[in-house]
Order: structure tokens, then sequence, then C-alpha cells
């Protein structure tokens, strides 16, 4: 009787068990598991992302730099997708059988029932043709996307690219982004995401069992609108922009122009370049391979991210901050018997014997020797101080000019420069004992410091300004309301008193303007330009041709530098691209002889393949082309005389 008992009990405790676990199962599946929902789900509704317009980019003239054209995404649900004629399929979005199943395997490794990217950006014709057929396919789907496109494919590295997210991306926009979005990876497109994008919305679709829309669930009522991307009008002028781009062909180098009474910049010209719509469509990362491959770099952003010794430009720093410390002023005079003499036996030498020169003749000619002597007043000679704490307060001076840091501008990836501290020197010589003979050439731009395009322009600035600069910038203004952020509104001073301009600029007015100034081929018969040339020395090949200036004058309205890489002296080739900008900015158009431009755009300066490609011309004194300016059009290797 108790055997009896005790099996009913076991029999009725397997049935409970076997209930409750049937019950878990009922559980799992309605309540935790939500595979199935989401297979039904997806039998009758899709939602579909409905993604905005991306904010155009205008130039400050309000031209189209960026704009968007339509593009289509294919998506799949693997879980849906049936057995079908799949030669058909790839024949129809010309894709291969290996993409296709590449495509899917990827697909199914993300979800089975969840909707993922299977081929991206279809043209416009090929989804038309697709369209016809795409309810053969169950698990398709095709979403509409928008790329950019660059009308006059200038301005590559200033503007950026897009380009599909990645993992650290998603994570660090707390999963805004998912797969198969895109965002921005360089340039303005990175700078300013947050407002290009705008705000997605989302399409609540009903389906058959075909895949056919069959309309708006609830006829919309939790649908969400999609907001465009605000846009931006930069400060670039692609008039200039497109110039520059074009003088600059063929070369290794950059170009930026600054309009000093605001700090926008009209023109940032990296060279090489790339058509930057290169880096859209499905062929984007061979392309971007291709670029990287590229020997002469050119997705390196030269204006911000190249860094070189400034050469003689740095003169003008020096010959400012001298004044500001009380060590030399406008008529101090030193004798230059053709080089600087410093230390035991060390010797600088100078183009030519400059004889007693004061501050503006020693910026007109490039005198090193003058230099030499400033920067020994200053580091060896500062109201007792020891050189060591001298050399300190020098360059406390020089960083307010935005040496050796960066300027804050609104494009990701900018350099520092460099410019050493004292305990460098210290380390190097095992002595805080040392002189300006330690580091002399200092004085004249050469040595370790260092400084990108963008801070030479940057110094132009401010010396046009007399004292001061504003935060450059490449967006003007943002949205339909045009708002202007209000640190590029901020002027940042420098510390040095505004007569120690003068002399300064008045050297610098001579270099361009005076017979033998050192840039006096580039001058413009009517508007006064005042620059600085430089040949800055490179120990891994020819030296780096280099111009700065400002113009006009008076009211100045352009700030400019000018680097050529392995070009030689500055007046040869700097110089002469940097006044050419200058003219077509302020007078939008060039008065010079045609062939003085022919000579720019055709030269080829690239390493290795330098040549003449202008036939020498018989030097003709009508017409107005005197003797100096023929000399300057036949001779591609550079001016003897005044040839910093």
């Amino acid at each position: 009787m108790n055997s009896f008992f005790n099996r009913k009990y076991i029999i009725q405790g397997i049935f409970i068990f076997v209930a409750l676990v049937l019950l878990a199962k009922l559980f799992y599946i309605q309540v935790i598991d939500n595979q199935y929902k989401l297979s039904a789900d997806n039998n009758v509704l899709r939602k579909l992302i409905i993604y905005p317009a991306r904010g155009v980019i205008l130039d400050r003239h309000e031209k189209v730099l960026v704009q968007n054209e339509p593009v289509y995404d294919l998506m799949v649900i693997p879980g849906q997708v049936q057995p079908m004629d799949t030669l058909e399929f790839c024949n129809l979005i010309h894709i291969s059988k290996k993409e296709f199943d590449k495509s899917l395997r990827k697909a199914k490794h993300y979800s089975l029932f969840r909707a993922s990217l299977f081929q991206k950006q279809l043209s416009a014709k090929t989804y038309a043709a697709f369209q016809e057929k795409l309810f053969e396919y169950p698990g398709f789907y095709v979403q509409n996307r928008s790329v950019r496109y660059y009308p006059d494919s200038c301005a590559a590295q200033f503007l950026g690219y897009i380009g599909e997210v990645n993992d650290i991306e998603i994570e660090k926009y707390g999963g805004f982004y998912s797969q198969g979005d895109y965002i921005g990876k360089t340039g303005i497109e990175k700078s300013y995401e947050d407002l290009l994008r705008g705000q997605r919305g989302v399409r609540n679709i009903m389906v058959d069992v075909h895949n056919r829309e069959k309309g708006s669930f609830f006829d919309g009522k939790f649908d969400t609108t999609a907001v465009a991307g605000d846009r931006l009008i930069s400060s670039l002028d692609k008039k200039l922009q497109i110039f520059g781009e074009a003088l600059m062909a063929n070369k290794i180098g950059s170009i930026v122009a600054i309009e000093p009474s605001t700090g926008e910049i009209l023109a940032s010209v990296s060279s090489p370049t790339y058509d930057p719509n290169l880096m859209v469509g499905r062929q984007r990362g061979n392309n971007y391979m291709k670029l990287l491959e590229n020997p002469y770099k050119p997705m390196f952003i030269r204006p911000i991210q190249a860094e070189y010794p400034p050469g003689s430009i740095f003169k003008v720093i020096n010959a400012l901050v001298a004044q500001q410390l009380g060590l030399i002023n406008a008529n101090t005079y030193f004798n230059c018997p053709g080089g600087y003499h410093y230390g035991a036996r060390g010797f600088m030498a100078c183009t030519h014997v400059h004889g007693n020169i004061n501050l503006a003749q020693s910026i007109q000619e490039s005198c090193n020797t003058y230099f030499g002597n400033t920067f020994h007043k200053m580091i060896d000679q500062n109201n007792g101080l020891r050189p060591v704490n001298a050399y300190t307060k020098w360059r406390d001076a020089v960083i307010k000019f935005g040496i050796g840091s960066t300027l804050g501008i609104d494009l990701p990836a900018e350099r520092n420069g460099f410019l050493p501290v004292a305990n460098y020197y210290t380390k190097i010589f095992h002595s805080d004992k040392w002189t300006s003979s330690f580091n002399i050439s200092l004085s004249i731009g050469q040595g370790e410091v260092e400084i990108t395009p963008l801070q030479m322009a940057n110094v132009m600035a401010i010396v046009a300004n007399r004292g001061y600069y504003f935060k450059p910038h490449l967006i003007q203004a943002i949205g339909d309301k045009k708002v202007i952020k209000k640190e590029y509104t901020e002027k940042h001073y420098v510390g040095i008193d505004q007569p120690y301009f003068d002399p300064v600029i008045e050297g610098m007015s001579r270099v361009v303007n005076a017979p033998n100034g050192t840039a006096y081929y580039s001058k413009i018969n009517d508007i006064e330009i005042c620059g600085k040339t430089g040949t800055v020395q490179n120990p891994h090949g020819d030296n780096h041709s280099v111009f700065v200036a400002f113009a006009p004058r008076e009211n100045p309205k352009i700030a400019i530098a000018v680097v050529v890489e392995n070009a030689g002296y500055g007046a040869t080739w700097s110089a002469p691209i940097a006044s050419l900008m200058i003219e077509e900015y302020l007078k939008d158009s060039i008065s010079r002889p045609q062939y003085y431009i022919d000579r720019i755009l055709n030269a080829n300066l690239l390493p290795g393949q330098k040549k003449p490609l202008i036939k020498p011309v018989e030097k003709k004194k009508d017409k107005g082309t005197d003797q100096k300016t023929a000399l300057l059009i036949t001779n591609n290797k550079g001016i003897k005389k005044g040839n910093e």
C-alpha cells in the first residue's frame, strides 16, 4: 500500500515538473525572448529611419562648397530571406556572388531578425532598375540616404569627409549612431558634426508577406519628422581657394590667408590636394588606400600639421620683442661685415656685406648679422639676467604670438609647433651656463624652433593689426540666424606696444616695394604689400621657400603665408604666389603679364621632378616689362641679388 502511494507522488511530481518547465518556456518565449515578436513585427511592420539632409557648407559669399545628393542603402532582414535567383539579384545591383555571400553572412552574424546594411549607396540609376523587382526578394528593402557632393572639387583637407561609424564612435556618442550610419571623419565635417548631422526621424510602414509597402502604421501617428542639419557659412573665398590650389599644383606646401580684422581664414591650401568626391561612393575604400599610399601625402593637412623652421620671417618677431624689452629701437645700428661672429670661432654668414644698418634696413635686406647682435643682447645683456633666465623671458614674449602651442582653429588635429624651454638646452649642454652662442640660430628662425603655416599667417595678422589677433577660424556663421561664436570676436593681445611696429612694418614694406628689397619682383604697383622672405634650411633636401605678408599697409584686408617645400629662395616662388593671391583677393583680377602667372602655374617643383617649364625670353623694356622683371621670368633657379 505504501509503495502504491509513493509511486503516485512520484508520477504527480513528474507531471508538475513538466508543467513548470513548459510554463517557464512559455514565459521565456512570451516575456523575455523577443525573437518571435521581432519576426512577427518585421512581417507586418517596418521602422524606417529617416535620415535628415546633412547641413550644406557655403563659402563667405554663400556659394556652395558642399551639398547633398540622394543614394539608396539596401537593407536586409536575414530571417525573412527566401530562396531566390541570386545571380539575377547580383546583376541588378552590380555585385559578385562572392560579395553577396559575404554581405549576407555579416548580416546573419549581426541578427537574423533585425535589419542591417547589405549594400550601401546604390546610385539612383541602379535603384531605379532594382526597384521594379524588389518585391521578388523578401527580406530586402531600400532606405533613402544622402551623400556629400563637392561641385568644385576644392578645399578637400579643409572640408574633410564623412564615413561609416566604427565601434569606438558608436560608444563615444552613447548609441546615437548605429551600424551603417555616417559621421564626419576629418575637417569641418568632424569639427561641426553635432550641427551638420541634424535630427533623425522614424517612419513606421506596414508591409505584406511579399515585402510590399501597404501604407503607414496608424496613419503616421507614431512617426517622427527628420530635421535637417544646420548650414554653415565658412570664411573661405571659393574663388581665391581655387586659384591658390591652381598655383600650388605640382608643388608641396601650403597657403594660408587670413582676414586680420576678424581672424577669418580666406584660403587654406594644402598641396598636393585631392578631389573630395573620391571619398564618396562605393569606391571610397579603394580611393582612400590610394591616397594613403601616395608618396606626397595628400591626406596630410599641411596648413595646421606641417611644422617648419620659420627662417628669416622669425626676424619680425625678434625685432618686436627686442624693442619691447628695451634693448634696441628704430635707430639702433649694427655693423655687418658679411656675417656674425660668435663664441670662439663661430660665424653666421650674411647674404652680403651690409655695413652699418638700422632696424628697418635689417628687415628690408634680411641681415643675419643684425639679428645675431639683437639676440645676443636679449640673451646675454638683458638687464643683468643670467642667460638661462633671459632666454625664458624671451621665450615668454615669443609664445604670445601663438608660437609653440595650438591657436585653437576649428579643425581637428592642429599641431603645436615647437619652441624649446630653457631646460631643453641645459640638458643638451649638461650645464645651465650656456649663452646665446649656443642657440644663435634662433635669431634667424633656424635651429630647434618650428611653426606651422597657420601660425606664420597669424603672425602677419598680428603685425597688420599692430599688436593683436582674433582666433583663426574657418566657420564664419552657423545656421539661418548666422550665429557667430563669441570666442571668435575676442582680441588676443601679444604684449607689444603699438609704436614698435612702425619700423618693422616700414622694413617689411621695403622688402617688396624698394628696388633692393628681397621680394621686389613681387611688387604690385597700386597695392602696398608689407612682407618678409625666408629661405628655410632643410636637412633632408633642398631649402624651403617661404614668404609672409599683409596688404595693404593701411587698413589691411589680408595676411598670408606661403610655403613651397624644396623650392629654394623665398623670393623665387613663395613671394610671387603670395603676391598673386593678394592681387586676386583685393582686385578680383590679375594685372601682371600672363607669362608671370604661367611660370607659377606650369612649374613642377615636386622632388625629383624639377625642371624649367618656361623657355627663356629676351629681356624687353617695352610694354612695362623692365630687365628686372624679365630676370624673374627667365631664371627659374632664383635671383642672385636679394635672394632671401
